[in-house]
């Protein structure tokens, strides 16, 4: 596999656009017919945006928080299913970049460099909680391990070249293994049915006995002993994708009431678009777009500082800021996502036009975590200065 090389910030928000128009068109019969969108991962890989958190000195962009946030957001106004797929596979490069060796950092960058995926083998059901991880790591006496294990929610994972598993060793604590797709004993099963993201392909990945190599192993819980952004910036892409999914679909709602819809007929107006009262929602859901967009670029903004000078207080005021943005996204997203009806009018409920796509897709993926816990996070800091804790999901 070769892929571009993506040069600096510029470049990449300049290929995020054109791509994100180009996965547009085919997005909503992708949906319908759930045509898992393998064609448009390759070109996203062949692009270079997938290497471009690449450190600088491994021949990479090594982009901001800030344009990577902003390529999510394009994405996801154009589908909310194509942009969650490489949400962890960010997530996994930048364990590597804290925790990898600098052999480990020198393989896999030029893994990524060449157009390589990551998936995720993360979350588990059945626990007593989402961190109740149970899927085990045990070491052999020639340094290599065993995986063994049952994942859920496994987006990207049937993309990936690489699936990077959480798992917890003989001493419980976390570790991330970094599995090649094709590994003896890992089976990846396509049975994912959500209402929304459906083309995401978040199913099961199953770990019968799978041998890993000692130098694809991070100790991945090294990352939350200090001050960190792992979660800041996981979080940060889920808040960007969400947004650019609130934007898509006033967009869409626009298009429709301009070239669609009928004025109500106490309106007196020849054109719906020219209802005063449509006019007043429009600008209401056009508020909450931009607010997203705006605590977006915050967040982004203090993750980027705090990456140039990383302290405890740093990275708090990140995940505080993420936290802010990740509330504001999520709620714009499912209001104007359900409010496209509402102002479109009844043809707009044709299932035969998949509005409802921006919905569902809102709808699935502001679970990811609860805003309320993000809510409590920030009360408790203005009223009592406590930091947010080091758990990597704020």
């Amino acid at each position: 596999m070769s892929a571009h090389v993506i040069a600096d910030d510029a470049e990449a928000l300049a290929v995020a656009a054109s791509l994100a128009e180009e996965f547009r068109a085919g997005a909503s019969a992708r949906d319908t017919e759930r045509r898992l969108p393998r064609a448009e991962l390759d070109r996203l890989s062949a692009s270079g945006l997938l290497a471009v958190t690449v450190p600088a000195d491994h021949g990479g962009a090594d982009v901001s928080a800030l344009t990577l946030a902003e390529i999510f957001r394009l994405l996801g106004t154009a589908d909310g299913s194509l942009a969650q797929i490489p949400q962890s596979h960010f997530a996994y490069v930048n364990v590597i970049r804290r925790q990898g060796t600098q052999e480990q950092r020198k393989f896999f960058f030029a893994e990524l460099l060449a157009g390589r995926r990551f998936g995720n083998a993360q979350s588990e059901a059945g626990g007593k909680h989402v961190q109740d991880i149970r899927t085990r790591l045990e070491s052999r006496p020639d340094g290599s391990y065993v995986l063994t294990g049952v994942k859920h929610y496994s987006t990207g994972a049937l993309f990936a070249d690489w699936i990077p598993v959480l798992a917890r060793a003989e001493d419980d604590r976390l570790h991330v293994a970094y599995v090649p797709s094709d590994a003896p004993g890992l089976s990846v099963i396509d049975d994912w049915d959500g209402l929304g993201q459906r083309t995401t392909a978040s199913g099961t990945v199953r770990l019968d006995g799978v041998a890993v190599p000692g130098d694809r192993v991070l100790p991945h819980h090294l990352t939350f002993e200090g001050p960190q952004l792992h979660g800041a910036v996981a979080q940060l892409l889920h808040s960007a994708i969400d947004a650019g999914i609130a934007a898509g679909a006033l967009a869409e709602a626009a298009e429709f009431v301009r070239t669609k819809s009928r004025p109500w007929f106490e309106s007196g107006v020849e054109a719906a678009a020219e209802d005063p009262l449509l006019i007043q929602r429009f600008g209401e859901l056009d508020l909450e777009v931009r607010a997203s967009q705006a605590l977006l670029r915050e967040a982004a903004r203090s993750v980027d500082a705090a990456r140039a000078d990383l302290t405890d207080d740093t990275a708090a005021e990140a995940s505080l800021a993420v936290a802010a943005a990740k509330v504001q996204a999520a709620r714009a997203a499912v209001e104007v996502s359900s409010a496209l009806f509402e102002v479109s009018g009844t043809r707009s409920a044709l299932h035969s036009l998949n509005l409802h796509r921006h919905w569902r897709d809102a709808r699935t993926h502001t679970l990811h975590d609860p805003t309320r816990w993000k809510i409590q996070h920030l009360g408790r800091f203005v009223l009592n200065g406590t930091r947010p804790p080091r758990h990597g999901l704020l």
